[in-house]
């Protein structure tokens, strides 16, 4: 794999090896003119071109596309479809080059790498193009996007939110001509109809208006209905809970050989919980879910359904039992007393119509898949919901359906994903695999980010600022009394600040699918919460003055 990755400087390595050559000839007493100004004009080259820093900068792509060292000592060959998407990634951004071309390049990628890319692409100065479904990842790096639909090309200069919002508005905009257009039409086929009559009765004059004004109406017909791509209609048929604990996890440990996954693992899901399970790749994310749904066993503790709960799982790798039969076979297959009429209706509100219902589900993509599966879940009652990266193989139209779904459904919620569309919107607790161990934020999203951030900022202050903020001056008892006056003040100022925050991020959740109204309240949102940590930066330092001397 290493070789694969290198072999981006494959132009340097061939000045190496002549440099190497030319070296050699030197050595053994050569001396001439040419040979002198061949090396220093191949060495200038080489060092201007980074020859000497290929190890620092292999090493950087491979730690921002999260590419362990043990991963690259393997043979390319037996990585799998994912970390070979990411190694081929590597080499890409490794090359010297003014275009990049990219098809779904956060498909594979955890978080982490997902971030560092979008970093790297906005610092690229080249042109970069960009096939992908990821929401939040078109948001932070493209600037134009074009979409292709029946056979045109449509372009939006703006990001992905723009985009949104602007389809919308020419939709309407098309709509309203289309409407005004037919109802002119409507009102010269009246006439036209009118003159034909007189003509019947003898005005023969009227007969060459009619034949005018039916030329116009063909005229005018040149605005064909704007119609939007049907949507799927079907939701989660949710099942009653009565109890308090829908899951518990205690003392759970899985190890594979010496790499041990995690240890020593406690915790529970309740009714109604909507739980994000956020870890970089190979931490276990998948190891944890499959435990949970009884596929694996762990090697220590133990995992308990509670007596309630009836769960649904929808795996990342989707798997049939009868991959040969078609897609109505399967849907009766997977419940027993269903009709084939029935079936196909069901089917008809996953967007699977006509003749494909009959195709045999191996030749279907990983979105149909998906899909497919999706349907079968939804035919059952459940209160307890496991995704597994739902959205990975999905096109857009599909992932807002599920979303949709997802949204009307009221049971508990586990899933596993690298969609931070997806997590931003439906997860309220964090759990962060990580260390061998999961760490539970009680919390959205965007308060999770917000919280790793300032723990980032936290690790990377310098001693001297931390030496420099204990080392304050000592006060009197007037300035102590005057600290704490102010430290209530503070306080007060804080929980305010809190509840507004609070409040908005509700209105953010309300808002998910008005892309318009809610990069107003995330701009809104940020801005509380700078005004919120220069409040608790206030806090510390009166905190500080009103402890001086006790």
């Amino acid at each position: 794999m290493e070789d694969v990755l290198r072999s981006a400087f494959a132009r340097l390595e061939s000045v190496a090896r002549e440099m190497e050559s030319l070296e050699a000839r030197m050595a053994a007493g050569e001396s001439e003119p040419a040979l002198l100004r061949r090396y220093g004009a191949l060495s200038e080259r080489f060092e201007v071109f980074g020859g000497y820093d290929t190890d620092v900068a292999v090493n950087k792509v491979a730690a921002g596309l999260s590419i362990p060292q043990e991963m690259r000592t393997q043979l390319f060959d037996s990585l799998s479809g994912g970390e070979k998407t990411r190694v081929n990634l590597g080499r890409l951004i490794l090359e010297d080059t003014d275009i990049l071309l990219l098809d779904e390049p956060t498909n594979h990628l955890d978080l982490h790498a997902v971030e560092w890319l979008e970093e790297y692409i906005q610092k690229f100065r080249g042109t970069v193009a960009v096939i992908s479904h990821d929401r939040y990842f078109l948001d932070r790096v493209v600037t134009r996007v074009i979409e292709i639909e029946s056979g045109k090309a449509e372009f939006y200069s703006g990001n992905y939110s723009f985009y949104a919002v602007e389809k919308e508005r020419r939709f309407q905009e098309r709509m309203k001509q289309y409407q005004k257009e037919q109802a002119k039409i409507e009102q010269l086929e009246r006439a036209a109809d009118q003159l034909r009559l007189w003509a019947f009765q003898g005005m023969d004059k009227t007969y060459r208006r009619a034949i005018n004004i039916e030329r116009r109406i063909e005229r005018m017909r040149t605005t064909a209905k704007p119609v939007k791509a049907r949507k799927m209609d079907a939701r989660f048929s949710s099942a009653e809970f009565h109890g308090d604990e829908v899951l518990g996890i205690r003392n759970l440990a899985k190890s594979y050989g010496e790499k041990h996954l995690f240890d020593g693992i406690t915790l529970k899901i309740e009714g109604g919980e909507r739980i994000a399970l956020l870890g970089d790749n190979g931490t276990g994310k998948s190891t944890l879910i499959k435990m949970i749904v009884g596929e694996l066993y762990p090697d220590g503790g133990r995992i308990r359904l509670g007596p309630q709960t009836r769960m649904a799982y929808l795996p990342q790798i989707i798997h049939f039992e009868h991959p040969d039969w078609n897609l109505v076979e399967n849907m009766m297959a997977a419940k027993r007393g269903l009709s084939a009429q029935s079936a196909r209706n069901r089917l008809a509100a996953y967007d699977f119509r006509g003749e494909d219902v009959f195709k045999p589900v191996s030749v279907l993509s990983g979105g149909e898949q998906s899909r497919l599966r999706l349907c079968m879940l939804m035919d059952g009652e459940i209160n307890f919901l496991i995704l597994d990266e739902p959205t990975n193989h999905l096109d857009i139209a599909s992932r807002e359906w599920i979303e949709e779904a997802v949204e009307a459904y009221d049971g508990a919620l586990l899933f596993v994903s690298h969609d931070r569309y997806f997590i931003n919107r439906f997860a309220t607790r964090i759990w962060e695999l990580a260390g061998e161990t999961v760490t539970d934020y009680p919390m959205g999203f965007a308060q999770y980010r917000q919280m790793k951030a300032q723990e980032a900022a936290v690790k990377t202050e310098s001693p001297k600022t931390v030496k420099e903020k204990g080392s304050r001056p000592v006060r009197g008892n007037k300035a102590q009394q005057a600290a704490k006056r102010q430290l209530t003040i503070c306080e007060r100022d804080i929980a305010k600040a809190e509840e507004g925050i609070a409040a908005l991020e509700a209105e953010m959740e309300a808002a998910a699918c008005d892309y318009e109204k809610l990069t107003a309240l995330t701009a809104e949102r940020e801005e509380a919460q700078a005004g919120l940590d220069a409040l608790y930066e206030k806090w510390e330092r009166l905190s500080e003055e009103a402890g001086d001397g006790n």
